[in-house]
């Protein structure tokens, strides 16, 4: 009789130690898996290209391979001996072919504008030219709203680990849009609308990295799935012990 009562009070405590937990990191975790859920559902509601921007970007301009490109080696004198290039491309910037050069130096890197046809250094893109540059980049027509330069971004700014300086320069409808020019890149590093921004706050509650959005191994993160599993074993638990098919099978 005394070990039936003991198996009995044994259950009894571990059905309410169940209760317990799952009631508390149901609570703590109803509000996050909440967030999952409505970011899941924006992320498959909507085109990624078009919170990317993809469908305003018109393509890249080709060069003709019949211009009469100097050879790299006229502008290597611009650049310091002791630095390490990192890469060498052919672009068209302000309709003109150019060498874009970037140069490794120490931890951080420099980017260089060299006419394709003379070897000539170029200076950096100021506003004007940048408008002319994102203009050029859009596939629709529309006005300026408002130019911004940009020395500094934050881990928060929409326009974080992108090269600087740069212009964010807000266009009206149809575009709804601001695309950012990078100065010494001489092009549109990237478009970031109302439906990017809204992404992003989804994204951010997804990965749980508050900062820069996509540290996968955050220990908020890592904590978080690691009581969802508790969670879920406390669930199924409880259902285990509380059936009346467990009982049926238990009390036979």
């Amino acid at each position: 009789m005394r070990p039936r009562l003991f198996k009995i009070m044994t259950k009894r405590k571990i059905i309410q130690l169940n209760r317990k937990w799952h009631r508390y990191l149901g609570v703590v975790l109803g509000v996050q898996f909440l967030f999952w859920t409505l970011g899941g559902l924006y992320f498959s509601w909507t085109n990624i290209d078009e919170i990317r921007g993809t469908h305003l970007k018109n393509k890249q301009p080709l060069l003709s391979a019949s211009n009469a490109f100097v050879s790299p080696s006229v502008f290597m004198r611009h650049l310091d001996k002791q630095d390490s290039i990192s890469a060498i491309e052919m672009v068209s910037v302000l309709q003109k072919p150019m060498y874009r050069v970037i140069v490794q130096k120490g931890q951080g890197k420099s980017v260089f504008l060299f006419d394709a046809k003379s070897g000539v250094l170029e200076e950096p893109l100021n506003k004007e030219e940048s408008i002319v540059v994102a203009r050029e980049k859009l596939i629709v027509s529309a006005p300026v709203e408002a130019v911004e330069y940009l020395n500094e971004s934050g881990k928060h700014h929409e326009y974080r680990g992108r090269p600087l300086p740069a212009y964010a320069i807000t266009f009206g409808a149809p575009a709804n849009t601001t695309a950012y020019v990078s100065t010494e890149y001489g092009n549109v590093q990237t478009f970031r609308s109302n439906e990017w921004r809204v992404f992003d706050f989804f994204w951010m509650l997804h990965t749980m990295d508050y900062e820069g959005r996509d540290n996968f191994n955050n220990i908020l993160l890592r904590a978080f799935s690691i009581f969802g599993l508790f969670t879920i074993l406390s669930g199924f638990s409880l259902y285990i012990f509380t059936s009346r098919i467990f009982n049926r099978k238990t009390s036979k």
